[in-house]
């Protein structure tokens, strides 16, 4: 797959450009940045101002050569937020009312066998409105797969669905993209992405502001707007004091020593909340650490989430808050520090 596309939104310019195959593409952002009108120009439903479309070396659209196949001869399978089901046919006839060229035989085995795929056993006569919102996405699905589509197009998939169900549909969507070589999902969820995104870009109003592996964003997102939407939460703006060190000013000037040499265009520091340590003062630690005050804690039945300040840095009075999260069973009395190990330590940019 490869998009390149330019639209005026008026808020902001779309400016998209991407390759994607061989996985499923994630495109992670904040609502209202352009994720879905990406999706809509693949598929056909909106139109760019101008650019390509190219999907398995067949053109879609070229603005230049004046060349824009209709959505329903693209071969594109969009599942849509609300799942788009025709609310006057049953689930079996919303499955076939794509492939009606078929002959009604092989209408009935292609249904049958997506039925049993996606677990619709006795939902066949019923209508949308007696679904649920996992077999109506179930539905949904299997009316795309019945189309064999060149490419699956996936926007928002989870949105509407509750945490039981979430869980379950992400399981059924990864076995389904297991046979797809080309499938786009976009999602502001930084935890679907992880889990069914092999490749993953971030989308900031309109453009494209880093993409990559997956994973390896997730460990070093490199940009302030990719440390937030991959759920960082200790963000802060740093002065450059040293070749490796550094103060954090929105943690009380906390002074930190990071592994990787501090270039010009380094303005941040980050660190993911689960990996500060405690140190206790028998403990050998000399470097990065942080005599804290808590502010705050949220507890779950296995985790924990303590809200801390930086003790010592009295003299910032606009500190921003430090997130500790752990294991309860792993510790079980408070440390006198906390450290933020080196090799840890983001070192971001603004753009």
């Amino acid at each position: 797959m490869e998009v390149d596309i330019r639209k005026n939104l008026g808020k902001f310019n779309l400016d998209v450009r991407f390759t994607a195959g061989n996985s499923c593409l994630g495109i992670l952002g904040e609502s209202g940045c352009g994720k879905s009108m990406t999706l809509k120009c693949i598929a056909g439903i909106v139109t760019p101002d101008e650019g390509r479309i190219v999907i398995n070396g067949r053109v879609l659209y070229d603005s230049k050569k004046r060349l824009n196949i209709k959505p329903q001869k693209r071969k594109v399978g969009y599942l849509f937020q609300d799942y788009a089901l025709f609310p006057t046919l049953t689930a079996y006839d919303n499955i076939v009312s794509g492939i009606k060229h078929a002959s009604v035989l092989q209408q009935k085995n292609t249904a049958t066998g997506l039925i049993e795929q996606f677990h619709l056993e006795g939902l066949e006569k019923h209508y949308p409105h007696q679904l649920s919102g996992g077999q109506q996405q179930r539905v949904a699905l299997a009316r795309i797969i019945a189309c064999e589509p060149d490419v699956i197009l996936l926007d928002e998939p989870f949105s509407a669905l509750d945490s039981h169900l979430r869980i379950k549909m992400q399981l059924d969507i990864m076995e389904v993209l297991k046979n797809y070589n080309n499938s786009v999902m976009v999602t502001h969820n930084r935890e679907e992405a992880y889990k069914l995104c092999s490749d993953l870009l971030i989308l900031d109003d309109g453009k494209v502001s880093i993409a990559g592996k997956t994973a390896q964003l997730f460990n070093d997102p490199r940009t302030v707007k990719a440390a937030m939407l991959t759920g960082v939460k200790n963000i802060s703006r740093i002065e450059k004091t040293g070749e490796y060190e550094l103060r954090a000013l929105d943690w009380g000037g906390l002074i930190l020593r990071a592994a990787k040499s501090l270039d010009d265009k380094i303005s941040h520091v980050g660190v993911h909340s689960n990996k500060l340590i405690p140190v206790f003062n028998n403990d050998n630690f000399q470097d990065n650490l942080i005599h804290f005050s808590v502010i705050n804690e949220i507890a779950t039945p296995t985790e924990k989430q303590v809200i801390l300040k930086n003790a010592a840095g009295s003299n910032y009075d606009a500190q921003a808050d430090i997130w500790w999260e752990y294991d309860k069973n792993t510790v079980s009395v408070m440390p006198d520090y906390l450290r933020l190990p080196p090799e840890e330590l983001l070192l971001l940019t603004v753009g």
